[in-house]
């Protein structure tokens, strides 16, 4: 999986047709390697969600080999051309109900307190505003309703890890269609505003984008 899944918009390439064309192929194959290593944690997280649940930036579907067959499935993803991969996946998987909608994590298409749970994965290193997309996701889940996240994010302050990162950001952000290698991501979920927030740092064999974090966050029940 690439971290192009909720992404606004990058410019000067993400509203040009042949570029999102390719990033929907991109993150429609995946990377089953990348699952290897992740999958462990995508299991009991996503895995365990139930009811009516939403995907931010589920790209073509990577995500569903995870999700118990009962829920109902909404997966959000801006980049139209995903969106057909995306259903035909949800089909496969046998779905109870699914849905695929066009839409970016800044600006849900869904009213306050409508789904059980949200979930992402490579996500938050593309979001333009992610307080905004947090912000969101807390007013769509219902009391008590939980956030699950499996992310890569910037390596500690002073290592040389980020100082990588933070040095190959440019290029990094237009290969990657505005991916940031060295945001602080965790430090965003906490300071969300949700009840309760559990994640371990992971550090996994991968070139610049090794850290990772893996968690819940819930709201407040009340």
């Amino acid at each position: 999986m690439s971290c192009v899944q909720a992404r606004v918009g990058y410019e000067p390439l993400a509203n040009v047709r042949w570029y999102k064309k390719l990033q929907a192929r991109l993150v429609g194959h995946g990377s089953e390697s990348y699952e290897r290593k992740v999958h462990v944690y995508k299991e009991r997280l996503f895995g365990s969600l139930r009811g009516r649940i939403l995907e931010v930036g589920a790209g073509g579907g990577i995500n569903l080999r995870h999700l118990d067959p009962g829920v109902e499935y909404v997966g959000l993803e801006p980049n139209e051309y995903s969106l057909l991969e995306l259903r035909k996946r949800a089909q496969a998987r046998g779905l109870a109900h699914a849905d695929a909608v066009l839409g970016a994590a800044e600006q849900l298409p869904f009213d306050d307190r409508s789904f059980d749970a949200v979930f992402c994965s490579l996500v938050f290193c593309t979001v333009h505003d992610v307080e905004s997309g947090l912000a969101e996701i807390r007013r769509v889940l219902k009391p008590g309703g939980r956030f699950a996240f499996v992310e890569h994010v910037g390596a500690p302050k002073g290592t040389a890890l980020r100082r990588i990162q933070r040095g190959i950001r440019p290029v990094w952000e237009v290969l990657g269609d505005g991916c940031h290698p060295d945001r602080d991501t965790a430090a965003a979920i906490r300071a969300a505003g949700f009840d309760r927030v559990d994640l371990e740092e992971l550090r996994l064999h991968l070139p610049v984008v090794g850290t990772h974090i893996a968690g819940q966050a819930w709201k407040a029940a009340h």
